[in-house]
């Protein structure tokens, strides 16, 4: 058992400092596989490493995208780490093989948890969707549905559900992302929208937007130039505004 700070010192490290000069990375399995169940941030750090073992060095981990898919929770899109675990999550849901309640299961999940998420993990989370549609067709039977439920209780979908097997995410539909094409930021809502139309068949990519930050948005905010919108269609003649009112005579806006 290592403290918890120790753990995530080592794990920042391992996939890119050390698993590539061992004689034999395979010996780093069951350390890495711990750390993974641990939860949390470590788990998070856990993937860099667990990703070498699976792709280079055939590691069998059978109930691995259960657990990927039970550290979907709303810190999620908060965390430090956030655009290292993005990125490996879309590697890990990149195979055509995966069957189509599984990669449903995230989508949906995803969605859900986007109904708190900031701007700017929404401006990177809607896009990772929309590609998740393209690489599995038979997930498109989530916007085939476009009529949400009344309310969340009538939803087939089962949030608490720890195996995506077992979430009925495939019964569903993408209500989520039809609300927040009514969000309070613009590009957000714009974003949403895309799910209206046809996908294309390019994938979008997400790399220029996992860093995103609040303060980037912010920045780009006040640097846009304003338009002038007009207020008023007519010349305000007197105090309120009318041509023949009493206070016209009486008082004047200089």
């Amino acid at each position: 058992q290592l403290p918890t700070g120790l753990y995530k010192k080592v794990l920042v490290i391992l996939h890119d400092s050390v698993l590539p000069y061992m004689n034999e990375p395979t010996l780093m399995m069951d350390f890495l596989t711990v750390a993974y169940g641990i939860g949390g941030a470590i788990s998070l750090l856990a993937l860099n490493g667990l990703f070498i073992l699976i792709h280079q060095h055939n590691l069998e981990y059978p109930d691995f995208y259960k657990k990927l898919y039970n550290l979907l929770d709303p810190s999620i899109y908060h965390v430090k780490y956030r655009a290292r675990f993005f990125h490996l999550t879309d590697l890990f849901l990149s195979s055509s093989h995966l069957p189509a309640y599984l990669v449903a299961a995230f989508i949906k999940r995803l969605s859900r948890l986007a109904l708190t998420a900031p701007p700017e993990a929404l401006l990177m989370i809607i896009p990772f969707i929309c590609n998740l549609f393209r690489r599995h067709p038979a997930c498109r039977v989530l916007l085939h549905r476009p009529a949400g439920p009344a309310d969340m209780s009538e939803d087939p979908y089962v949030m608490e559900e720890e195996e995506p097997s077992e979430s009925r995410a495939l019964e569903s539909s993408l209500w989520e992302i039809q609300s927040l094409q009514n969000h309070y930021y613009p590009d957000v809502a714009k974003a949403a929208a895309v799910l209206n139309q046809s996908l294309s068949e390019m994938e979008d990519d997400i790399s220029g937007l996992l860093e995103l930050s609040a303060y980037e948005l912010f920045d780009k905010e006040i640097k846009k130039k304003a338009v002038d919108v007009p207020l008023e269609f007519e010349q305000v003649r007197g105090l309120f505004g009318k041509k023949n009112d009493i206070f016209a005579e009486h008082f004047s806006l200089d």
